[in-house]
């Protein structure tokens, strides 16, 4: 069985504040404060990573695009043919 390595995290806040996240905790069912904390920033931080990374992924596809827009393969063969008898069918009209 694998064993996870455990580490803390510590942290001073408000009085205010910490009741707030313990009513908030308490309201969603969640057996203690940690819980409640473990679980809200691990669902934030998925959600950062997921937007940063289709950010990246959104600037490269654009990369990739605007390359192929402006920097443009000759046509091959097949398509040198295929635009022939485009234009044979279409000129048949």
């Amino acid at each position: 069985m694998k064993t996870l390595e455990k580490s803390r995290f510590d942290t001073r806040l408000p009085k205010e504040q910490k009741e707030l996240f313990e009513y908030a905790a308490n309201l969603g069912g969640f057996r203690t404060l940690t819980e409640f904390v473990i679980f809200s920033v691990q669902q934030q931080a998925s959600t950062i990573i997921e937007k940063y990374n289709s950010i990246l992924a959104t600037k490269k596809d654009q990369e990739i695009f605007f390359h192929a827009i402006t920097n443009p393969q000759e046509p091959n063969n097949r398509l040198k043919k295929a635009a022939l008898r485009y234009d044979k069918v279409v000129a048949k009209k």
